[in-house]
């Protein structure tokens, strides 16, 4: 029964944080939208992303992301 309601909670947990998780565009989000929206990326990085955006245009594909 223990064991029931840990799997339950995990459960719960889980489906909390995909419910509340927020999609973000890096095409159009804004410095602090990605700040805040993209787990492990500060000021500087999004400043740094929106920059590049700027001056080369939108990412067209994920192998873009490494630039």
């Amino acid at each position: 029964m223990n064991c029931l309601r840990i799997l339950l909670g995990l459960m719960l947990a889980l489906f909390a944080a995909v419910t509340f998780a927020q999609m973000v565009d890096i095409n159009t989000a804004t410095a602090d939208q990605l700040e805040k929206g993209l787990k492990g990326i500060g000021p500087a990085k999004a400043a740094a992303i929106v920059k590049y955006r700027n001056e080369n245009g939108p990412f067209a594909a994920v192998d873009d992301l490494v630039k």
